[in-house]
């Protein structure tokens, strides 16, 4: 079984629990994405003048200054997207003019970047990152203004019929890890999982993973900060008997602090996993690579390994002359989902000017309901259409539902299977397929 994602003809597979299906699609290469000339947090761009015929505006936003919740990252590959598309001529004829803000992880901050997205007439807000759905969600449903590829940490993000998720989320992610450690052939699973409401529900996810394969789950609250995290790894790792497996899901700056303290405990027997976001292949660098803690670790993803020739076009406008200066790490999922959304983005103007309709808030919401699938060589396709909608109250935008599989295996982050696994059951709680 190869793990390597490029040993596959530029599009991946999609997998089963048990059974990997090819997806049967032509190979796309990885295109590069346009951009825009734009200003760094809550400035206005430079060189632009917003609401110009020729222009098409749009907004990113993410936290800076504020600790672990930051990632200046996808705010600055968004500047960069923006001038790399308008040095190639822009979208179809139109220049690109990327606005962004900081919202400082506070829902006022979050509230004030939608507005000054509604301000600025932006048609999309693309990317983006903050925990503060129910502040900035409401602003632009008013304004009428679609989110695309929202990070999806709150749940307006996965129910509000302008968001366009590209991920599936925490949600997603916690189901997929269960479903990994069942396949390992874990006895025994402790979650660590931060002290909340949000933390709360990934039990429920992680429960409906296990359960098939009547694997005990030890849940272990941890705070969402914390400078010495032993007493809760000595909760989770138990007697270190074989079978035993731990799995975490904090943020990447406390897990650093999770990994420490594992380390000091020395345990022989259990195994260790993640989700993406918090670990990615800078924090296994961190903690020492193959002979630190995360050696072995099997870590599940929204998408393929950082190393993979999808990944091409990104690694392509990181290394350019757009980037300003600033350093924008690849592995970062929060990088990823931004460059995903402006693709999906990419996508959508094409999709409309060769229709011959204007791009607009509203005709790329009418054509994203629309169920036309969107396809942009990084997931599945994506499809927002009401006949692939999550049967779901909370989460019904969750239509990306796939995640792969990865494990750390010489200091990389590699496939430990090629292609896609649907946890689309786990998240509706139906039963296990055969």
């Amino acid at each position: 079984m190869t793990s390597r994602w490029d040993s596959f003809p530029g599009r991946p597979a999609i997998a089963g629990r048990r059974r990997r299906r090819p997806l049967a699609l032509a190979a796309t290469a990885a295109v590069l994405l346009p951009a825009l000339l734009s200003a760094a947090a809550c400035g206005g761009p430079a060189g632009a003048s917003a609401g110009a015929d020729d222009e098409l505006t749009v907004m990113t936003w993410a936290p800076s200054g504020t600790g672990s919740a930051d990632r200046p990252g996808m705010t600055a590959l968004a500047e960069a997207i923006g001038r790399d598309v308008n040095l190639k001529g822009g979208l179809n004829g139109h220049r690109l003019h990327v606005i962004t803000c900081n919202e400082h992880n506070t829902a006022d901050g979050a509230k004030a970047c939608a507005q000054q997205a509604v301000d600025a007439k932006a048609i999309a807000v693309l990317g983006s990152y903050s925990q503060w759905g129910d502040a900035f969600m409401p602003v632009l449903e008013r304004a009428g203004i679609p989110l695309i590829g929202g990070y999806g940490l709150s749940q307006p993000e996965f129910s509000s019929p302008l968001s366009y998720p590209v991920d599936g989320g925490m949600p997603a992610l916690i189901a997929g890890s269960g479903r990994q450690l069942v396949d390992a052939g874990c006895k025994a699973v402790s979650l660590i999982r931060p002290d909340t409401p949000a933390g709360d529900n990934l039990l429920g996810y992680l429960g409906n993973a296990l359960r098939p394969a009547g694997i005990k789950l030890l849940d272990v609250k941890a705070p969402e900060q914390s400078s010495d995290y032993t007493p809760v790894v000595r909760k989770a790792i138990g007697k270190d008997e074989p079978g035993n497996c731990v799995t975490s899901a904090l943020a990447a700056e406390p897990t650093g602090n999770l990994l420490d303290a594992y380390r000091r405990q020395n345990a022989k027997n259990t195994r260790i996993a993640s989700v993406i976001g918090s670990v990615q292949q800078s924090v296994v660098d961190s903690t020492g690579g193959d002979s630190g803690p995360l050696a072995g670790a099997f870590v599940t993803s929204w998408y393929p390994p950082e190393s993979a020739k999808t990944w091409d076009g990104l690694r392509a406008v990181v290394r350019s002359q757009t980037t300003d200066g600033h350093s924008i790490d690849v592995s970062d999922p929060g990088v990823e989902t931004t460059w995903v959304a402006y693709e999906v983005f990419r996508v959508v103007t094409d999709k409309l000017s060769a229709a011959g309709k204007p791009v607009s808030a509203k005709t790329i919401a009418a054509l994203l309901d629309s169920g036309e699938g969107v396809d942009v060589g990084l997931t599945p396709p994506l499809n927002w259409g009401s006949t692939n909608m999550l049967p779901s109250t909370e989460s019904p935008r969750l239509v990306n539902t796939w995640v792969t599989y990865q494990v750390v295996k010489g200091g990389r982050m590699t496939l430990q299977q090629p292609g896609f696994v649907d946890v689309r059951w786990v998240l509706t709680g139906a039963r296990s397929p055969s």
